[in-house]
């Protein structure tokens, strides 16, 4: 049971159902990732993303039917998905202490972006006025450079 001053209570699962998970509060940020990676996993041209802190993101049911994938051993993106349905859930980004939880599986998380990142990867450019880091914000440990739309 959440406490009344953690905030509002997101609730999602995986395409099938099998894994349930929970969001406490609001995200840090949300915006749209545009690097190959995120596209490719989810053979998107774009990935929507919702960051929150890793201790405001649970797995309440189903966390055996959780996998995790890493492209390489370096990697900073732990891809967890449902080895169930291989619905998508999260990346864990451990070194960061935070969870990009996919907006989609959050469906009473209002969407609302405010920036892209990678953007000098994008496949699908987007006219929104938002700030568009070539990398990360400086915050996030990128350059903090901006590209024009």
């Amino acid at each position: 049971m959440k406490a009344e001053d953690e905030g509002p209570l997101y609730v999602g699962t995986c395409f099938c159902g099998a894994v349930a998970i929970e969001a406490t509060g609001a995200p840090a940020a949300m915006g749209y990732c545009h690097c190959e990676s995120c596209r490719s996993w989810s053979a998107s041209p774009i990935h929507c993303s919702t960051i929150w802190a890793a201790e405001d993101v649970r797995i309440t049911q189903g966390a055996q039917q959780v996998a995790t994938f890493h492209k390489t051993r370096e990697s900073i993106s732990h891809r967890q998905f449902c080895r169930n349905c291989g619905g998508h859930l999260m990346i864990a980004h451990p070194t960061l202490g935070v969870v990009d939880v996919m907006a989609a599986t959050l469906p009473g998380l209002e969407f609302e972006p405010i920036l892209h990142v990678n953007y000098a990867e994008t496949v699908l450019p987007m006219m929104d006025g938002l700030p568009k880091y070539r990398d990360f914000p400086i915050e996030f440990g990128g350059s903090g450079e901006t590209v024009p739309e």
